[in-house]
């Protein structure tokens, strides 16, 4: 199929030629109402706003620390305590809608940054290409090199209280290169391509390029891919405070419930349970939307 182009006489060519359509604006316009998006996209939504705005799903009542009694630790379920009440005598279901903040605000946070990243370093691999790519390529080389759990240990070991933002920071170090490859490869295709040689003739520079024609229709892919990792980071964070490297206390995140509940798996289990089940299903509302979104815009990636 032929690309149209159309072009236009300005003075520096930096908008001489209309960008090829992005995938975003070909697809299907009702494509949130199919099942799988709108179920994924539900799930995602809720686990944002309770991440967000947990009074609203605690009734506006306390914090999950506050009007806890020590003398009704590890209740099971009941009417009062929907989800029953946790070894220091606090409404677990309230810990646990709190909990969704830092897991949450985790995995967004670190997959936002590599995305950045990525889409950055990824763009001038892809664009520039010879010793520019080849040292990118090579420092990229260098981080798969490294196990992304292991270096997130050794660099967490450096901080004597971890909270958020060092975890943070420590899984964002390493987060990164799979996207720049990702961004890369998506360039190289779009380099090429008749409005970018067009522009190139028509005097634009190469940052003007890389900006109007090339990052906005090589990033799509990059987007899913980003989105699909949200769960992963959630999971990381979560293995790394259940094993103790990762969030330590006064953090309230699921990763230290599982890991304050696995020495009361027999007295009670619920404990484990639930905050188990939001994770799971977070991890996988956040995969499936992604893996929706994937099949919407970038059909090549299925």
């Amino acid at each position: 199929m032929s690309t149209t182009i159309t072009t236009i006489s300005t003075s520096d060519g930096a908008d001489a030629v209309d960008r090829a359509p992005s995938p975003m604006r070909g697809a299907h316009r009702r494509w949130w109402l199919r099942p799988r998006f709108a179920i994924s996209g539900t799930i995602v939504l809720l686990m944002i706003l309770m991440a967000a705005f947990p009074q609203i799903f605690t009734g506006f009542g306390p914090g999950p620390t506050e009007n806890c009694d020590i003398l009704l630790t590890n209740q099971p379920p009941s009417a009062a305590h929907i989800f029953g009440i946790d070894i220091q005598g606090c409404d677990y279901y309230t810990n646990i809608i709190y909990g969704a903040r830092a897991s949450i605000l985790v995995g967004i946070v670190v997959s936002a940054i590599a995305f950045g990243i990525a889409a950055v370093v990824g763009a001038i691999a892809g664009y520039f290409g010879g010793w520019i790519d080849a040292l990118i390529s090579r420092i990229c080389d260098m981080a798969f090199g490294l196990p992304f759990i292991l270096a997130a240990i050794v660099v967490l070991q450096l901080f004597g209280q971890r909270n958020i933002w060092t975890v943070i920071f420590a899984l964002a170090l390493f987060s990164w290169p799979g996207g720049v490859r990702f961004m890369r490869s998506s360039v190289l295709e779009v380099r090429n391509r008749e409005y970018v040689q067009a522009a190139k003739l028509l005097g634009a520079s190469n940052g003007r390029i890389i900006k109007k024609h090339i990052v906005p229709n090589a990033i799509t892919p990059l987007l899913v891919l980003q989105t699909l990792g949200v769960g992963g980071m959630i999971s990381a964070e979560a293995g790394l405070t259940f094993i103790g490297i990762g969030l330590t206390p006064p953090a309230v995140s699921w990763g230290l419930q599982l890991a304050a509940a696995r020495d009361y798996i027999d007295a009670a289990p619920h404990l484990l349970i639930f905050p188990a089940i939001f994770l799971t299903v977070t991890v996988l509302g956040f995969v499936l939307f992604g893996e929706a979104l994937r099949d919407e815009f970038d059909p090549k990636g299925k």
